[in-house]
């Protein structure tokens, strides 16, 4: 049986980033289902002086999978591409919760 790679599609990445993301959140959030970024810009905060947000801190670490991608451009690096696209949508969600209704 041939392997067959499934087609890079826009809806691929948003699954497969839906997939890793609630993978991660088993792995990784508190039991509450708070995400460790926001304890993580508090403590970057105390260490820093500084005043970083929550959706802050999900575009430095889209960013940080932007810069590993484009490193060497001619490699297709998989989990910088699905992690650019999750850390996006942490980072929407993050936003969205600042508007008040």
């Amino acid at each position: 049986m041939t392997n067959l790679i499934k087609a890079r599609t826009s809806t691929y990445f948003l699954q497969a980033a839906i997939d890793v993301q609630a993978e991660r959140g088993k792995q990784y959030d508190a039991p509450d289902g708070t995400r460790s970024m926001v304890k993580t810009v508090h403590a970057f905060n105390a260490i820093t002086g500084r005043d970083l947000t929550e959706a802050e801190g999900w575009l430095l670490m889209q960013i940080v999978k932007d810069v590993r991608q484009w490193q060497n451009p001619a490699k297709y690096h998989e989990d910088s591409a699905l992690g650019s696209v999750a850390y996006s949508s942490l980072k929407a969600e993050a936003l969205a919760a600042r508007v008040k209704p």
